[in-house]
């Protein structure tokens, strides 16, 4: 049983537990036709299209694992641009914590419109020193996740008969990476989850497609060395990496596009692949 305890800080409830740690914005319920939910929104890719929904005009409800502040960081800058900002702090790789957040979505009667499933990890090094538990985060953080948001937010956008699910993938799941293997199977079944699921709910017009990203400026890749970052480049023909920016754009994009545009896994990598 999950217990939580209660203490009220500027207006706002902060719940704590063993298992989960999360804020709520404490004011009045609403309802918007343009709510975006975000996954792993604290930094990186996330972040970069967090800010660049709000200044598009969306609301959002935001989540991370566990990094209270930088999250809070980024709900500030998207509510300088004059969006209603959620936040959610938890492991949604875990079922119990992926309702909780959902729990709070339906008792604040907020109409999630558009679904973008980036949370993730990664894991560097050779497939046999991998342990179980390893292999089990990083699929259940990179893949279950994903089905578990899509198995909750499919049911209202059915009814609305209008939604948009955009997965997070990477060039790694197309073509497979060494020494990330089992981030390149994640990658790779995040790719058939997008097209199998894009067919599913196409007559519901909610379309379902997938950003495969190259290098991108990012906490993730901080494994790399500079030379590594370097020889990279040499390979990119647009001559250098990808900004959170540029993937924030990205998304943008594809939200503008014809919902004729379904099942695409599109790639993004200054044409490194």
């Amino acid at each position: 049983m999950l217990y939580l305890s209660k203490q009220y800080v500027s207006g706002r409830i902060f719940m704590f537990s063993d298992d989960l740690y999360q804020i709520k914005n404490y004011h009045s319920k609403e309802q918007s036709m343009n709510y975006a939910l975000i996954t792993g929104a604290s930094r990186g890719i996330g972040k970069g299209i967090a800010l660049s929904l709000a200044k598009a005009g969306y609301n959002l409800v935001l989540t991370c694992k566990s990094n209270v502040d930088a999250l809070t960081n980024v709900a500030n800058q998207a509510r300088a641009h004059g969006s209603t900002v959620h936040t959610f702090v938890g492991d949604i790789s875990q079922i119990e914590i992926c309702e909780q957040l959902f729990s709070y979505i339906t008792e604040n009667e907020i109409s999630i419109d558009i679904l973008i499933n980036n949370a993730g990890i990664s894991y560097v090094g050779l497939l046999q020193d991998m342990t179980y538990e390893e292999w089990d985060n990083c699929i259940n953080t990179n893949l279950s996740s994903i089905f578990y948001t899509c198995k909750h937010c499919i049911p209202q956008m059915v009814q609305k008969n209008s939604g948009k699910i955009i997965n997070i993938s990477s060039v790694w799941g197309n073509v497979g990476a060494s020494c990330e293997v089992a981030y390149s199977a994640t990658k790779g079944g995040v790719n058939s989850l997008t097209k199998a699921l894009a067919k599913e709910l196409a007559p519901s017009n909610i379309q379902v497609n997938a950003i495969a990203f190259g290098l991108i400026d990012t906490d993730m890749n901080g494994n790399l060395s500079s030379d590594d970052i370097g020889e990279i480049i040499n390979d990119i023909p647009v001559g250098k990496i990808g900004t959170i920016e540029d993937a924030g754009q990205m998304v943008l994009s594809i939200l503008s596009s014809p919902n004729y545009m379904t099942g695409q896994i599109i790639t993004m990598d200054g044409g490194w692949i």
